[in-house]
């Protein structure tokens, strides 16, 4: 008598990481990533070279940082940009970061990848933690180059090397962290916006410069309020890591990470299941 045959559904674990495969593959075998892992590099080993800023006056000239792991990170908290060394340490990752997931995302629907992937896999949950999985990946590694580049131009500036070694490792490990929530907002986000390629660069690098929070951040300022609930966020959490971080800052990097992934995620497979993918 012969054994009836039966069809077994493969397990979530199964099926994500084969999912994870393919995307994983995608990314290592497109020029895009290690394109943008270059220009990650080659941006702080340029405003490393911007040794001397005018000053307020337009007379003299200053060092732009005094440290060279300003360029990692800001030496404290700054919820409100005073300048250009303030905002330009390696939060800027999270802005050209959001521009490559936006085109690596971009590219499933132009080229018809995902009518394909849905004909055949119908797990949109799977495909939204797949996406955000990879390219929380891509932007750490990004983190790598731009603190690889940070530092080389830093050197070559002849800034002071002086950093509590514990802090600045927490701070560069809670800004890695903070992929993971970043590379789900911008796949939530060009999923809203999988029919229109600009508007979903447009929406992730607006999103990415963290400009609602540093206006709220304003506004809180010049309440004399406190600014500890703007960690809450990610860009404000991203901020938090800083150089004077401790375990404390690297659990909220973590927490709030976590946290805004599981929304955005959660949100992103509504709308691809309620919605047309293609």
């Amino acid at each position: 008598m012969a054994k009836e045959l039966e069809f077994k559904n493969p397990t979530f674990s199964e099926r994500l990481k084969g999912m994870l495969g393919v995307d994983f593959y995608r990314l290592f075998h497109t020029p895009m990533f290690y394109i943008f892992l270059a220009i990650a590099a080659i941006i702080p080993a340029m405003v490393s070279a911007m040794t001397m800023m005018p000053d307020q006056n337009g007379n003299t000239m200053k060092p732009l940082y005094s440290n060279i792991w300003q360029i990692i990170a800001a030496s404290e908290p700054l919820y409100v940009i005073k300048g250009i060394a303030d905002y330009a340490n390696m939060n800027m990752v999270f802005i050209f970061g959001g521009i490559m997931v936006s085109i690596f995302i971009g590219h499933d629907y132009k080229s018809g990848y995902v009518k394909q992937l849905f004909t055949t896999h119908a797990k949109k949950q799977d495909y939204m933690m797949s996406k955000s999985i990879v390219c929380a990946f891509a932007m750490s590694c990004m983190c790598i180059t731009y603190l690889i580049g940070g530092v080389v131009g830093g050197l070559f500036a002849g800034y002071d090397t002086a950093v509590t070694v514990s802090s600045l490792v927490l701070a560069i490990v809670g800004k890695m962290i903070m992929s993971i929530g970043w590379a789900s907002l911008y796949t939530f986000l060009n999923i809203i916006f999988r029919k229109y390629f600009g508007w979903s660069i447009a929406s992730s690098f607006f999103f990415g410069t963290g400009i609602l929070i540093i206006g709220a951040a304003a506004i809180v300022e010049a309440l004399a309020l406190p600014t500890g609930f703007l960690n809450i966020f990610l860009y404000g959490a991203s901020v938090n890591a800083c150089l004077v971080s401790n375990i404390g800052t690297l659990i909220i990097c973590m927490v709030v990470s976590c946290a805004w992934a599981f929304i955005y995620n959660f949100l992103g497979t509504k709308i691809l299941s309620k919605s047309d993918v293609y």
